[in-house]
């Protein structure tokens, strides 16, 4: 018990800076629509459109390049700080290569955004905004990978205070470019477009000029910040690279395709289930962030004393995340109406949000366990299996289920979320025990 109360509390203080990073992107991701809100509906709805195609690559990159942070931490652990600076340089390759085919992939859409059943007003908004966002990537991408090199050496507070100071430069600049403050020229959606690509390009030179000045980090840096890596190491790279972002893709889609079976319900109802999502995403970060230090903290600890030691540092992670729920669980069931207040005055979206937040405080716990169990796995690394298990999970056992409550049994809404709790529950159970199996001896 000693032993569990301590690891957790290395992982706490781990988590802790990472946590405050994943939630200034969500307020990022806020800010900017309340901001571009204020130039009317077209342009909001160009923006979340625009957001939507974006996430899709950027969530995808993300998932590629989740390898950075367990591999660098394994060398830390290893105390081989080359070859921690070598998976660096070699990361930072593959990242350029991935956001640039990314970048290009996103702006080559562009001339068939008129045939993606969208109104043509809100087409042609997007345009150039869009263009910008694709462009954005490529610092957004680079940036992630400084961002796990310096949680994985022990040092996340650098990358967080970027991240903080990225999002108040986002936020005044597009006060000064969407408005045209200061003597600016106004230029409406597309000077939001403008903010964030600046703001990303000065968080990744701020991030690797703060890191690489770090005294703690100067055996690890490398003297070249990009090259290729060697064959052996992209295969590894790519090894647990591929099935991180096949299991992004499978988790996000399954979200993007619940969406879209709202959409048969009505405005309503769609509007229902992006507030109660909102909400739930915000919350979920605090368990995401607690992942990403589980499989660290699990890649570091195997490589430094071996499988069995990790034990702790996983099942101490996930009983972590799941304590955090103890707050949110009645935050939801309770207050889920007062909530959706806040986003609608709409007496039947209010009562349907709140209906889904009583369902979304019941499957709080089991997303909780899953994400940190997953996260661990990750730094073990087994991948493989659990990706099998989410595209399971979600796609085998949560959208047939939802439908057929949703349709077949006649409960709607409610029967499409009932269902994504059904598959969180399988998923948390499945990828607990298996941690706990693999980590029971060397």
């Amino acid at each position: 018990m000693n032993t569990l109360l301590k690891e957790t509390r290395a992982t706490s203080a781990l988590a802790a800076p990472i946590i405050v990073g994943q939630l200034s992107q969500m307020v990022m991701g806020v800010t900017d629509a309340l901001m571009v809100g204020r130039l009317g509906t077209v342009p909001l709805a160009a923006s979340a459109f625009t957001g939507g195609v974006f996430v899709f690559f950027f969530v995808t990159g993300c998932g590629l390049l989740a390898p950075v942070g367990i591999l660098v931490a394994r060398e830390h652990g290893r105390k081989d700080e080359a070859a921690a600076a070598e998976w660096l340089r070699g990361s930072n390759g593959v990242a350029l290569a991935v956001s640039l085919l990314f970048a290009g992939a996103m702006a080559g859409l562009l001339p068939w955004l008129d045939r993606m059943g969208q109104p043509p007003e809100v087409v042609a908004e997007a345009g150039p905004y869009y263009a910008l966002m694709a462009a954005s990537i490529v610092p957004g991408l680079l940036f992630q990978v400084f961002r796990q090199f310096g949680e994985a050496m022990g040092r996340p507070r650098l990358p967080m205070a970027v991240m903080l100071g990225g999002v108040l430069l986002n936020v005044f600049l597009n006060w000064i470019l969407i408005y045209g403050n200061l003597g600016a020229p106004r230029l409406g959606l597309a000077g939001a477009g403008w903010a964030t690509l600046a703001s990303r390009l000065v968080s990744l030179v701020a991030v690797a000029v703060a890191l690489g000045n770090s005294r703690g980090l100067r055996a690890a840096w490398p003297s070249r910040l990009t090259g290729w890596p060697a064959a052996g190491r992209l295969r590894e790279f790519l090894a647990i690279g591929i099935p991180s972002a096949a299991m992004l893709v499978f988790e996000t889609g399954a979200f993007a395709a619940t969406a879209f079976f709202m959409g048969w319900f009505g405005a309503t109802a769609l509007a229902a289930h992006q507030i109660a999502l909102t909400c739930v995403s915000f919350s979920y970060m605090v368990p995401l962030g607690v992942s990403m230090a589980a499989g660290l903290r699990v890649s570091r600890g195997l490589a430094a004393e071996g499988r069995r030691a990790t034990r702790a540092i996983g099942l101490g992670a996930v009983a972590l995340s799941a304590s955090w729920t103890l707050l949110t669980i009645p935050l939801f069931a309770l207050g889920g109406g007062r909530l959706a207040r806040f986003f609608s005055d709409d007496p039947a979206v209010i009562a349907l949000a709140a209906t889904l937040f009583v369902i979304a405080s019941l499957f709080q716990v089991f997303d909780a366990a899953q994400v940190t169990a997953g996260g661990a796995l990750r730094g073990l690394p087994d991948v493989r299996v659990p990706t099998l298990a989410v595209l399971t999970v979600y796609w085998v056992v949560a959208i047939p289920a939802g439908l057929a409550l949703a349709f077949g049994a006649g409960m709607g809404p409610a029967g499409l979320w009932t269902a994504l709790a059904l598959a969180l529950c399988l998923a948390a159970i499945f990828l607990t025990h298996r941690f706990g199996r693999l980590t029971r001896g060397d």
